[in-house]
């Protein structure tokens, strides 16, 4: 299964990002999971169709309103298959 793994640096936590991230993952029909991570990074593990995958991207881009993304690191490779979406803790 194609996957998609996203390294989002800038203010992401704190500030709702991963309750953002599951709302539009299920949105646009997007499986795998978000987490925060101990250098104040979230990590984002994404399957799901190309165009939402990309609509997704975009999103977490912008992220919630509070929130200040400076970069998206993104790395693809054949993973796991996932059946939903969750937010890891």
């Amino acid at each position: 299964m194609i996957t998609h793994h996203f390294i989002v640096k800038g203010r992401v936590q704190g500030v709702g990002f991963r309750f953002f991230t599951y709302h539009i993952a299920n949105e646009y029909k997007i499986k795998g999971w978000v987490k925060n991570l101990w250098n104040g990074d979230v990590e984002v593990i994404a399957q799901g169709e190309d165009k939402y995958i990309e609509v997704f991207k975009k999103l977490m881009e912008t992220g919630p309103p509070s929130s200040r993304v400076k970069s998206i690191e993104e790395e693809i490779f054949d993973g796991e298959k996932y059946d939903d979406f969750n937010i890891e803790y």
